[in-house]
């Protein structure tokens, strides 16, 4: 049996989870209130509750400063963010917070107990738009390649360079005078923020240039 309470200040939200809940064979429904202070004020605080059902735009306390109070006090009680906002910042302040689920409160009413379920199995159920969210924010930023702002004589001379020419054989090579690959290099060592050539055929290897 799971155990629940709901913190949700819209009556009809939150009388609707309140009546779906009540008649869930494998959840037990411990209280609804409208605020933060309602819960601490009236719930008997010597319960641990699996599962808080959180809106976050609640009058007083908000939602997210409600989950760090609660979470204090329970910490092992897992935290369903309902609420109607999607922006970046409110999903991950309600993470931070402590939050574990985070779903959309055009949510049906079987989605959020399916949430229920899967928050007291471990998991972290999210709305898609959501998650998608939460992996954009985490997935690796593309880099810059530093090969993009070399020339494509540049280039080849780290080529060059990594395969071991000396500045006299790229001369030869290139068709340029030994003064003119080393004003070349200078320039490579300068964009790629390094002091030797060593560190060019370093970066090369790396796949970094």
């Amino acid at each position: 049996m799971i155990s629940l309470v709901i913190v949700e200040d819209i009556n009809e939200i939150r009388n609707g989870l309140s009546e779906f809940f009540k008649f869930q064979e494998d959840i037990l429904l411990l209280s609804a209130h409208n605020s933060i202070k309602d819960f601490f004020d009236n719930f008997n605080q010597d319960i641990e509750p699996d599962i808080f059902i959180m809106d976050i735009g609640l009058p007083g306390i908000s939602g997210i400063a409600g989950i760090k109070m609660i979470k204090e006090k329970y910490p092992n009680s897992d935290f369903l963010v309902l609420s109607i906002y999607e922006s970046e910042d409110k999903v991950f302040d309600a993470l931070c917070a402590g939050a574990t689920g985070y779903l959309i409160k055009n949510t049906p009413l079987e989605k959020i107990k399916d949430a229920v379920v899967e928050l007291k199995n471990g998991g972290a159920p999210m709305s898609p738009k959501i998650a998608r969210k939460v992996i954009h924010h985490f997935s690796p930023k593309k880099q810059s390649n530093l090969n993009e702002i070399l020339t494509p004589k540049e280039k080849e001379i780290v080529n060059y360079l990594v395969e071991g020419f000396s500045y006299k054989q790229i001369s030869e090579q290139l068709n340029n005078s030994i003064e003119t690959i080393r004003h070349h290099i200078k320039n490579i060592y300068k964009k790629l923020h390094v002091n030797s050539k060593t560190e060019v055929i370093t970066k090369s290897l790396k796949g970094e240039i």
